[in-house]
């Protein structure tokens, strides 16, 4: 992980966070500023609109009781560790999740490294020996879904009885509906992922509650979208990622600006049929950014990727591709 234990941390251009916000990796005894905090535990991938209600549960009872607030998360993803799937698709990343966390205006983030030790506690321990020991959390705030401890044994109900006994005050955070209608299915990270493996990135972002996106910094490509006129900026994307394969029209954050694009996620086959790539072509835009970081936010899906007999076709279709996009972005 790239920040250090007990750091504040540092905020980036195109994701601003309060340079006040401690990150805080592994620690063996409460931090300073973090000490007595009310802390909202999970994975919290995706951070979509659940976890941001069990943070605003968080963040509403810190006020109250007058005590910093932060989450609890772990890395590896749970479901890495042990192995299940052969792999998350990962929504957020730890140092995404870290500056999504600023954002929402907490006052830390404490990771701790989901290994055998940990996995082998059972849900007393993880109650004595994390929350108490080391984090030192004064009150915790968890979904309805809840579960920690060896074999899954913690559950929000063992939670809401085990834990005023080592002096930490429980509140569990009921379901959050997909919609406002009534739908039954919870929000989750699972039905998030499956609508992006979907390309149907505008459900995930009623999931989200925010358009989802990559970051990731600028690489040297072949250069071929310079010569077809679409000069492009290309991300190398983490292995775990399932969106589906096609055209999007995107916006990418720089220098606290949102500028339209759109974006080809896939293995080029019209060209080399190669690892999988972003490649974001901007609109309007010139300035070199080969090895600046930039965010890039899903805003709709195009079509899927396919391949064309010929460059000129190509190049005809990524016109079209502009021009759908340019009307999606300016409505």
């Amino acid at each position: 992980m790239p920040f250090a234990s007990h750091k504040a941390l540092a905020p980036e251009s195109s994701m601003p966070s309060d340079p006040r916000f401690l990150l805080s990796i592994d620690p063996e005894t409460p931090p300073p500023g973090l000490v007595g905090a009310v802390v909202a535990i999970g994975n919290f991938d995706g951070v979509h609109r659940g976890h941001r209600a069990v943070i605003a549960r968080a963040q509403a009872l810190a006020r109250r009781l007058a005590k910093p607030c932060a989450v609890l998360t772990f890395e590896p993803h749970p479901a890495d560790f042990f192995g299940r799937g052969g792999g998350i698709f990962r929504l957020t990343n730890c140092d995404a999740k870290a500056h999504r966390m600023a954002e929402l205006g907490l006052d830390g983030m404490f990771v701790l490294t989901f290994d055998k030790a940990l996995a082998s506690l059972d849900a007393e321990a993880f109650l004595r020996e994390v929350l108490m020991r080391r984090i030192g959390a004064g009150a915790v705030v968890v979904g309805y879904d809840f579960h920690f401890g060896a074999r899954r044994s913690g559950t929000p109900d063992f939670l809401r009885e085990a834990a005023p006994r080592f002096g930490i005050k429980v509140e569990i955070v009921e379901k959050v509906v997909a919609d406002e209608e009534g739908a039954l299915d919870a929000v989750s990270s699972t039905a998030t992922r499956e609508a992006l493996q979907a390309g149907d990135v505008r459900a995930a972002a009623a999931l989200l509650g925010h358009h989802w996106s990559l970051t990731g910094p600028v690489i040297h490509g072949a250069k071929l979208g310079r010569r077809l006129g679409f000069p492009t900026a290309n991300l190398a994307v983490d292995p775990s990622c399932r969106l589906r394969h096609g055209v999007y029209a995107v916006q990418i954050a720089l220098n606290g600006r949102r500028l339209n694009g759109v974006a080809s996620f896939g293995r080029r086959p019209t060209v080399d049929d190669g690892p999988p790539l972003l490649e974001v072509y901007v609109f309007d835009f010139s300035q070199d950014l080969y090895g600046r970081d930039i965010e890039v936010f899903f805003i709709d899906f195009l079509r899927p990727e396919q391949k064309f007999d010929s460059l000129d076709a190509l190049t005809a279709q990524i016109r079209r591709d502009e021009a759908q996009a340019r009307r999606i972005l300016g409505a």
